[in-house]
């Protein structure tokens, strides 16, 4: 027998509340956290509505997924994928078609979970490793009979096919995932050797801070634990039913050898230095969870946040105001991360706010991505700072960003042209006075 996925009810609510018609299918996301014995099924969301004279939210006009529509659902999943927190992640997708359809419902499902994992993996700092649980889940449901058909895949391996696995629904309770959380001073630095925000550059830079953060040694509650130790004692329950450790506090320390062992001499024409407060949390399996597995996942939280909010700025800013002769210099805030209890569930997501938007602007993207109202109430924004107050550790300090030219350096086409310049003056004076003393005796 394959895996197992574990459904919580409210997943089995959800996808019986979405109805197909006039032959269409739905597609969609399932969302939950990877375990080595069974996957949970936390949450799932249709993919929204597509700009475009299609048939409606979520569906597709034909059996198979064009090309429109496969790039859309990426798109979708990589969204959502930037909205969770650590230790939860895009676990697969769902396909609601119709009788006739079936047929086609496999080979679809199966292009659209591979080119979802290639679209996520593109954007992270960290590469799956021999630990990592690396099947996905695929769960075709027929929409006039409901019976679903549950199959995974191993998307390390692109020739992988289908393997029966075992889905099954039962009310899970957010209560039962220890939830850790950390806010880390963050001070980077990234040299760029080009007048232009290179996209390569910029996440070689990411890579190379990433590999420290991998490196560095991580306190639990301000004392080192080992890998295996249970973290069951001094735990408590707080308002919401969450269980949270004591303090809540992680501390990442890079040693000295780690930070000089990447040291190179680089000629730069710009740099990007980003510092400030991040705040990161993550949920840890409910089944004994060990020191490790918290470790990793808060690392992997920082990673995530750090090189999504790197990205939406650049992105952002490279549309708005960036050309092709060069870049704006100045401090620029990046977007701050909020958090939201989803309705029916305690488990929080994560979005991010740009200086220009509104609590109202998270709260309507929340629905447009999930598919679910949220009040602005419901959503946290204090966990981050919003001033520009600057401290030593930079603790306290509002995450930025700050982009400048170095103007001492000279560009290499523009020396060879002073130089090219200075010799063709040099010849044409060489030649004039020449031409002067061939006169002169001549008189």
């Amino acid at each position: 027998m394959g895996r197992t996925y574990v459904a919580d009810d409210t997943v089995q609510k959800y996808l019986s509340s979405l109805h197909t018609a006039g032959g269409v299918c739905i597609t969609g996301l399932l969302i939950g956290q990877l375990s080595l014995q069974r996957d949970y099924v936390l949450l799932s969301t249709k993919t929204p509505h597509r700009d475009s004279d299609g048939p409606g939210e979520g569906h597709s006009s034909s059996g198979l997924l064009d090309d429109a529509d496969l790039e859309w659902a990426t798109e979708h999943a990589k969204q959502v994928s930037q909205m969770l927190p650590g230790g939860m992640s895009v676990l697969g997708v769902f396909l609601i078609v119709p009788p006739e359809l079936s047929k086609e419902a496999p080979s679809t499902l199966r292009r659209l979970v591979f080119a979802i994992e290639k679209h996520i993996s593109k954007g992270r700092l960290w590469d799956l490793t021999e630990e990592d649980i690396t099947e996905r889940v695929t769960l075709q449901i027929c929409s006039k009979t409901k019976k679903a058909l549950c199959r995974s895949f191993d998307i390390k391996d692109p020739k992988s096919s289908a393997k029966p696995a075992d889905w099954k629904y039962q009310p899970v309770s957010s209560s039962s995932w220890p939830l850790v959380t950390c806010t880390v001073a963050l001070d980077l630095q990234i040299s760029l050797p080009l007048k232009s925000l290179d996209d390569i550059c910029i996440k070689e830079g990411l890579r190379s801070w990433a590999n420290r953060i991998k490196a560095a040694v991580c306190l639990i509650n301000g004392k080192l634990v080992a890998d295996e130790s249970e973290l069951v004692p001094g735990q408590v329950r707080d308002s919401v039913g969450l269980l949270w450790f004591c303090d809540n506090v992680y501390q990442l320390i890079l040693s000295l050898e780690d930070m000089g062992s990447s040291a190179v001499t680089q000629c730069c024409r710009s740099f990007i230095s980003i510092r400030g407060a991040v705040h990161c949390r993550a949920y840890l399996q409910p089944n004994k969870p060990r020191a490790k597995h918290a470790v990793e996942a808060i690392r992997k939280d920082l990673m995530n946040t750090v090189s999504c909010r790197v990205n939406m700025l650049m992105e952002d800013l490279l549309m708005n105001e960036f050309n092709d002769q060069g870049v704006m210099t100045g401090v620029q805030p990046l977007p701050h991360r909020v958090f939201v209890a989803l309705p029916a569930s305690d488990f929080r997501l994560c979005d991010y706010v740009f200086p220009d938007e509104s609590i109202a602007d998270v709260a309507e993207r929340l629905h447009e991505m999930l598919d679910s109202r949220v009040t602005e109430e419901s959503i946290d924004s204090s966990l981050e700072p919003t001033h520009g107050t600057h401290t030593h550790t930079h603790t306290h300090t509002l995450l930025t960003i700050h982009i400048w030219y170095n103007s001492c350096y000279l560009d290499k086409n523009l020396f060879f042209i002073c130089l090219g310049l200075l010799l063709a003056a040099g010849i044409a004076f060489l030649a004039m006075a020449a031409s002067l003393i061939f006169i002169t005796r001549l008189q």
